[in-house]
Protein backbone atom coordinates (compact mmCIF):
# COMPACT_ATOMS: atom_id res chain seq x y z
CA UNK A 1 0.00 0.00 0.00
CA UNK A 2 3.03 2.18 0.38
CA UNK A 3 3.69 2.38 -3.14
CA UNK A 4 0.15 2.96 -3.86
CA UNK A 5 -0.20 6.03 -1.77
CA UNK A 6 2.92 7.31 -3.36
CA UNK A 7 1.68 7.03 -7.03
CA UNK A 8 -1.34 9.04 -5.35
CA UNK A 9 0.83 11.80 -4.60
CA UNK A 10 2.10 11.83 -7.48
CA UNK A 11 -1.18 12.14 -9.75
CA UNK A 12 -2.76 14.08 -6.97
CA UNK A 13 -0.40 16.92 -7.73
CA UNK A 14 -0.73 16.17 -11.32
CA UNK A 15 -4.30 16.83 -10.45
CA UNK A 16 -4.16 19.92 -8.70
CA UNK A 17 -1.95 21.02 -11.47
CA UNK A 18 -5.07 20.33 -13.72
CA UNK A 19 -7.71 21.70 -11.31
CA UNK A 20 -5.64 24.97 -10.53
CA UNK A 21 -6.26 26.29 -14.52
CA UNK A 22 -9.82 25.93 -14.04
CA UNK A 23 -9.61 22.21 -15.90
CA UNK A 24 -12.31 19.34 -15.75
CA UNK A 25 -10.32 16.47 -14.47
CA UNK A 26 -10.51 13.22 -16.76
CA UNK A 27 -10.50 10.47 -14.23
CA UNK A 28 -6.89 8.53 -14.41
CA UNK A 29 -6.03 5.31 -13.46
CA UNK A 30 -2.37 5.04 -12.79
CA UNK A 31 -0.34 1.66 -11.85
CA UNK A 32 2.67 0.30 -11.74
CA UNK A 33 3.76 -3.19 -13.75
CA UNK A 34 5.55 -6.29 -12.41
CA UNK A 35 8.59 -4.47 -14.14
CA UNK A 36 8.63 -1.13 -11.30
CA UNK A 37 7.28 0.34 -14.79
CA UNK A 38 4.31 3.09 -13.71
CA UNK A 39 1.76 4.07 -16.21
CA UNK A 40 -1.26 6.24 -16.36
CA UNK A 41 -4.48 5.59 -18.87
CA UNK A 42 -7.22 8.65 -19.10
CA UNK A 43 -10.39 7.21 -18.81
CA UNK A 44 -12.55 9.13 -21.43
CA UNK A 45 -16.30 8.37 -21.92
CA UNK A 46 -18.89 10.14 -22.74
CA UNK A 47 -20.08 10.72 -19.42
CA UNK A 48 -17.85 11.85 -16.11
CA UNK A 49 -19.80 8.98 -14.11
CA UNK A 50 -19.56 6.24 -17.14
CA UNK A 51 -15.99 6.76 -16.59
CA UNK A 52 -15.31 6.54 -13.12
CA UNK A 53 -17.27 3.50 -13.16
CA UNK A 54 -15.12 1.95 -15.43
CA UNK A 55 -11.80 2.87 -13.57
CA UNK A 56 -13.69 1.40 -10.45
CA UNK A 57 -14.13 -1.77 -12.19
CA UNK A 58 -10.57 -2.07 -13.58
CA UNK A 59 -9.71 -1.31 -9.83
CA UNK A 60 -11.52 -4.39 -8.99
CA UNK A 61 -10.69 -6.56 -11.84
CA UNK A 62 -7.02 -5.62 -12.03
CA UNK A 63 -6.93 -6.82 -15.79
CA UNK A 64 -4.05 -4.59 -16.44
CA UNK A 65 -2.18 -6.83 -13.97
CA UNK A 66 -0.85 -4.06 -11.73
CA UNK A 67 1.01 -4.38 -8.46
CA UNK A 68 -0.33 -1.07 -7.50
CA UNK A 69 -3.01 0.87 -8.81
CA UNK A 70 -5.14 4.26 -8.03
CA UNK A 71 -8.09 5.32 -9.71
CA UNK A 72 -8.06 9.28 -9.53
CA UNK A 73 -11.14 11.25 -9.91
CA UNK A 74 -13.21 14.55 -9.34
CA UNK A 75 -15.91 14.01 -6.68
CA UNK A 76 -17.54 15.58 -3.12
CA UNK A 77 -17.42 14.83 0.13
CA UNK A 78 -19.19 15.77 2.99
CA UNK A 79 -16.81 17.22 5.84
CA UNK A 80 -19.04 18.90 9.27
CA UNK A 81 -22.58 18.88 7.32
CA UNK A 82 -20.68 20.46 4.37
CA UNK A 83 -19.97 19.60 0.88
CA UNK A 84 -16.72 20.21 -1.08
CA UNK A 85 -15.00 19.34 -3.86
CA UNK A 86 -12.36 16.69 -3.74
CA UNK A 87 -10.12 14.47 -5.93
CA UNK A 88 -10.90 11.25 -4.65
CA UNK A 89 -7.90 8.28 -4.81
CA UNK A 90 -9.10 4.70 -4.48
CA UNK A 91 -5.94 2.50 -3.90
CA UNK A 92 -4.92 -1.01 -4.35
CA UNK A 93 -1.68 -3.28 -3.12
CA UNK A 94 -2.75 -5.80 -5.52
CA UNK A 95 -0.28 -8.74 -2.81
CA UNK A 96 -2.57 -8.39 0.02
CA UNK A 97 -5.96 -9.03 -2.47
CA UNK A 98 -8.03 -7.14 -0.29
CA UNK A 99 -6.11 -4.95 0.75
CA UNK A 100 -7.87 -1.12 -0.82
CA UNK A 101 -7.61 2.78 0.73
CA UNK A 102 -9.64 5.65 -0.42
CA UNK A 103 -8.16 9.13 0.05
CA UNK A 104 -9.93 12.62 -0.75
CA UNK A 105 -8.34 15.95 -1.18
CA UNK A 106 -10.71 18.64 -0.42
CA UNK A 107 -10.16 21.68 -2.75
CA UNK A 108 -11.88 25.19 -3.47
CA UNK A 109 -11.92 25.27 -6.76
CA UNK A 110 -10.76 28.34 -9.37
CA UNK A 111 -14.41 29.32 -10.18
CA UNK A 112 -14.93 30.53 -6.31
CA UNK A 113 -12.02 32.80 -6.69
CA UNK A 114 -9.06 31.61 -5.78
CA UNK A 115 -8.06 27.47 -6.10
CA UNK A 116 -6.97 26.26 -2.82
CA UNK A 117 -6.05 22.86 -1.83
CA UNK A 118 -6.96 21.61 1.88
CA UNK A 119 -5.66 18.89 3.92
CA UNK A 120 -5.90 15.15 2.62
CA UNK A 121 -8.99 13.09 4.94
CA UNK A 122 -8.54 9.21 5.13
CA UNK A 123 -11.68 7.81 3.53
CA UNK A 124 -11.27 4.11 3.87
CA UNK A 125 -8.33 1.88 5.58
CA UNK A 126 -9.74 -1.89 4.53
CA UNK A 127 -7.56 -4.52 5.57
CA UNK A 128 -4.65 -2.52 5.43
CA UNK A 129 -3.24 -3.99 9.09
CA UNK A 130 0.16 -4.96 7.45
CA UNK A 131 0.48 -1.47 6.44
CA UNK A 132 1.62 1.68 8.44
CA UNK A 133 -0.51 4.33 7.98
CA UNK A 134 1.78 6.84 9.25
CA UNK A 135 4.42 5.82 6.62
CA UNK A 136 1.50 5.70 3.52
CA UNK A 137 0.71 9.39 4.38
CA UNK A 138 4.61 10.38 4.41
CA UNK A 139 4.92 8.41 1.09
CA UNK A 140 1.87 10.56 -0.54
CA UNK A 141 3.35 13.59 0.18
CA UNK A 142 6.90 11.62 -1.05
CA UNK A 143 4.68 11.66 -4.44
CA UNK A 144 3.03 14.81 -4.40
CA UNK A 145 6.92 16.19 -3.56
CA UNK A 146 7.76 14.08 -7.20
CA UNK A 147 5.61 15.82 -9.35
CA UNK A 148 7.23 19.50 -9.91
CA UNK A 149 4.60 21.55 -11.33
CA UNK A 150 1.93 20.09 -9.39
CA UNK A 151 3.69 20.43 -6.26
CA UNK A 152 4.77 23.98 -6.52
CA UNK A 153 0.97 24.73 -6.65
CA UNK A 154 0.16 22.59 -3.88
CA UNK A 155 2.14 24.11 -1.68
CA UNK A 156 1.28 27.60 -3.09
CA UNK A 157 -2.61 26.74 -3.07
CA UNK A 158 -2.43 25.61 0.45
CA UNK A 159 -5.35 25.83 2.50
CA UNK A 160 -5.47 23.90 6.27
CA UNK A 161 -8.99 25.18 7.21
CA UNK A 162 -11.03 22.47 5.77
Amino acid sequence: MITAFEIAGTFAAHAVWSLSDGETLTPMLAYTTEEDERRMERLVHDELGAAVEHGKQRLTSNDMDANDAVLVYDGRITIDDEKHDALILEMRAYFEPDAAAILAVPYTPKASGQFRVHTPKLLAWENCDDFDLEHAFSSFFDGVAGHEKGAAIWAQSFDDSV
